[in-house]
């Protein structure tokens, strides 16, 4: 009886272990660049249409962010979704290859960024994921946009923003979320995808804020011909 006791024991511990080891997630909430819709630079037609997920500048395009994890060797493609609402063009499903993580991308409508944003709170709000993400404009530099104020003892997040000067205008709706940066912006910038990819497999390591900052300031030197300490400069110093 005792003997069985123990064995009672260990499997308690075993799968409660492994209740507690479920996979990490992360979702991506990309809002296509739009020459007619959004407050952005022009960029080529071809690439500015954001009714059109396969050329996107954010999404098709070469370095947009579904060529950069098609082509890594670290995620793998394990579903996708082809206009799976009105306002979401693609949805795609990843697995890390080394790390237990599952990464959920989504491209919205360049004309639907204002919902695409809302969608990205919501998702830091009601903790879906362990980091969220966004890539595209800046729309808050258009209009504000109020987030709901979270109670305190909300269970640990993170986010990582990358469009132009993220670190000032998404500090306060972070803030009230309870949501941690990991990786945001200081200056006007391009939001390549090489910059989650490299991000991500040192947020997968632990690694701290500094050293993520560091692996996007070098994707972004090697992509842009500049120096990594001009490259630095782009991201906000998050100790």
């Amino acid at each position: 009886m005792k003997l069985w006791s123990i064995v009672l024991g260990l499997l308690a511990v075993v799968c409660g272990g492994s209740a507690l080891a479920a996979p990490k997630r992360i979702h991506v909430f990309v809002a296509l660049a739009d020459n007619a819709s959004q407050g952005i630079a022009p960029v080529p037609a071809k690439i500015g249409n954001g009714d059109d997920a396969d050329a996107n500048l954010y999404w098709g395009a070469s370095e947009g962010f579904r060529s950069i994890f098609g082509r890594s060797k670290a995620w793998k493609l394990e579903k996708a979704e082809t206009s799976p609402t009105a306002e979401i063009l693609d949805r795609r499903s990843y697995r890390h290859a080394d790390k237990d993580c599952i990464l959920v991308a989504e491209a919205w409508r360049g004309k639907n960024i204002h919902e695409c944003l809302e969608a990205f709170f919501a998702c830091l709000r009601d903790r879906r994921g362990d980091l969220t993400a966004f890539i595209g404009h800046n729309e808050l530099m258009d209009a504000p946009m109020a987030v709901s104020v979270l109670s305190p003892g909300a269970p640990p997040t993170d986010a990582i923003i990358l469009c132009c000067v993220s670190g000032s205008f998404f500090k306060t709706p972070l803030a009230a979320l309870q949501a941690r940066p990991v990786l945001t912006t200081e200056q006007l910038m391009y939001p390549g995808a090489f910059l989650l990819r490299d991000a991500l497999e040192v947020w997968l390591r632990n690694g701290s804020r500094p050293e993520i900052r560091m692996a996007a300031a070098r994707a972004y030197a090697a992509n842009q011909h500049i120096s990594v300490k001009a490259a630095s400069g782009v991201f906000s110093k998050l100790e």
